[in-house]
C-alpha cells in the first residue's frame, strides 16, 4: 500500500498538481485499501474537517491578516527604518538592518514568505544602489525570513503545537533563542562580506534622527509587546493575541496612521482569505493523509528499518532533522510538519525528547528547507515578488545555508539555546 500511495503522489506531482491533490488522492487511496466497505467520501470529509477542527488554528489567519495590513500600510516601513538608524553606519550596515528588520517583522507577522514581501520590496533597490551584489542581496533576504518562523508568533509553531499537542507559549518563546542566534550569524556574515567586497557605508544617523525613528516606530512596537507580552504575561491566549494584532493594525493603519481605506481593507481581507483557504486545505488534507498513514502503522515501519529506536536522542534529533530539512526542500513546510510529526511522535515520547525542543528544529528546519533549492517555497516568493530569474535567487544562498545548518547542531548538541528562556518563563 505505501508503494502505490508514493508513486501515484510522485506521479500527480510531477504532472503539476498543486499538493493538495497528492494529498487527497494517497489518503482516498489508503482509505480504499484499508476500509473497502466504507462510505470512502464521507469519512475523507470526516477526517479533512477533524484536521482543521482546533481552536488554535484561528490564530493562524489572524496573524496572516495582521501582517498583510502591516505591508500594506506604514508599519513595516517605520520599523526598517528604526533599524537602519543605529546600524546603516558600520561595515555591512545595510544587510545587518536587513536581517533585523525581517526579525522585527517576524514578531508580528510569523510568516517567511509575508516577510520576504514586507522586509525585501523597500531595502532591496537601496542595498543594490549601496554597492551590493543582486544575488547576495536576494539570498540575505530569502533566508532572513527564516528568522520570521522562529521568531513568535510563528505560524509553523501553531501548526506544529495543533499536530503534536504541544503548548504554543512553550514553542512561541523557545523560538527566541535561535532566531536571535541566527540574526548573529548572519550579522557577523554581513560584516564580512561587505569588508572583503569593499562594499562602502552610509554616513552615521544623528542621535536626533534616532529619536525621531524611533518615535516614528513606537506605534509598531507595540506589536511584539502587544503579542509577546500579552500571551506570556497571561493576559491573552495565542488566539486571542492574535485577534488584539488585527484590531491594532487596523487602529494603527486606518486611525492613527490613515494609510488604508474600508475598500483597502476588503482587498487586504480577500487576499488574506485566498492565502488561508490554501493553508486550512493543506492541513485538513495533512491530517487525512497522516491519519491513513498512522493507521496503517507505515511510520513504525519505516522507523524500524532505519533502526531509529536504537540511535539515542541525539540520533533521532539528527534523523529529524534530517527528514524536515529533505522534506521541505521539496513541499510546503506545513505539509511537511503535517505529515512527519505524527511519524516521528511515537519515537519522540519512547526516548524521552522534550517536545518543545523536538518543535523548535522542526521549524528551524522547516524555515530552512523554504530557502532551500530545489523547490523552497520562498525562493519562489522572491521569484515572483523581485521578478528575478532563479538561478540568480538561488545562487548566493550556500553560505546562509552552511549557517543555519551550523545553527541546528548547536541547537542539537546544546539544547539550552531553545530551552533556557522556556524555563525561566514556565519555571513555575
Amino acid at each position: 500500500m505505501a508503494l502505490t500511495i508514493f508513486l501515484v503522489m510522485v506521479a500527480l506531482l510531477l504532472l503539476g498538481f498543486p499538493m493538495m491533490i497528492p494529498l487527497i488522492t494517497g489518503a482516498f487511496i489508503g482509505v480504499i485499501q484499508l476500509f473497502g466497505d466504507v462510505d470512502k467520501a464521507e469519512f475523507m470529509v470526516q477526517q479533512i474537517l477533524g484536521g482543521i477542527r482546533p481552536a488554535s488554528l484561528i490564530a493562524v489567519p489572524m496573524f496572516i491578516l495582521a501582517a498583510d495590513i502591516m505591508t500594506r500600510g506604514h508599519s513595516a516601513d517605520r520599523l526598517i527604518d528604526m533599524v537602519m538608524a543605529f546600524v546603516r553606519h558600520v561595515k555591512g550596515g545595510l544587510a545587518v538592518s536587513t536581517s533585523s528588520a525581517c526579525a522585527l517583522f517576524g514578531a508580528v507577522s510569523g510568516s517567511t514568505q509575508a516577510t520576504v514581501v514586507a522586509v525585501g520590496g523597500p531595502l532591496r533597490p537601496r542595498m543594490l544602489k549601496g554597492g551590493y551584489k543582486d544575488s547576495f542581496v536576494l539570498a540575505l533576504i530569502v533566508n532572513s525570513s527564516d528568522i520570521a518562523f522562529l521568531i513568535p508568533p510563528s505560524i509553523g509553531m501553531i501548526i506544529y503545537g495543533v499536530v503534536s499537542k504541544s503548548s504554543i507559549p512553550e514553542l512561541f518563546i523557545a523560538g527566541l533563542g535561535p532566531g536571535l542566534l541566527i540574526l548573529f550569524f548572519f550579522s557577523v556574515y554581513s560584516m564580512i562580506y561587505a569588508t572583503v567586497k569593499g562594499v562602502p557605508t552610509e554616513p552615521a544617523a544623528t542621535w536626533g534622527e534616532r529619536m525621531t525613528a524611533i518615535k516614528r516606530a513606537l506605534w509598531p512596537m507595540g506589536f511584539p509587546v502587544l503579542i509577546i507580552g500579552g500571551i506570556f504575561g497571561g493576559v491573552f491566549s495565542p488566539t486571542e493575541a492574535a485577534a488584539a494584532s488585527v484590531l491594532y493594525a487596523l487602529f494603527l493603519e486606518t486611525v492613527i496612521y490613515r494609510s488604508i481605506s474600508i475598500k483597502d481593507f476588503y482587498a487586504i481581507s480577500k487576499s488574506t482569505g485566498m492565502v488561508t483557504a490554501v493553508v486550512f486545505i493543506l492541513v485538513g488534507a495533512g491530517a487525512a493523509f497522516a491519519w491513513v498513514l498512522s493507521f496503517a502503522q507505515i511510520p513504525q515501519q519505516l522507523l524500524g528499518a532505519i533502526g531509529i529506536d536504537e540511535m539515542g536522542q541525539t540520533g533521532v534529533l539528527f534523523t529529524i532533522a534530517i527528514a524536515f530539512f529533505i522534506g521541505c526542500m521539496f513541499v510546503d513546510p506545513i505539509v511537511v510538519i503535517l505529515i512527519f510529526v505524527p511519524i516521528f511522535a511515537p519515537v519522540v515520547e519512547s526516548t524521552g525528547l522534550d517536545p518543545i525542543l523536538v518543535g523548535t528544529l522542526i521549524t528551524l528546519q522547516a524555515a530552512i528547507g523554504s530557502a532551500t533549492p530545489p523547490f523552497g517555497c520562498d525562493i519562489f516568493t522572491a521569484v515572483a515578488v523581485f521578478k528575478r530569474p532563479y538561478l540568480e535567487v538561488i545562487r548566493g544562498t550556500p553560505p546562509f545555508v552552511v549557517m543555519l545548518l551550523m545553527v541546528s547542531v548547536l541547537l542539537i548538541f546544546f539544547p539550552e539555546i531553545a530551552l533556557f528562556l522556556r524555563d525561566i518563563a514556565f519555571a513555575n
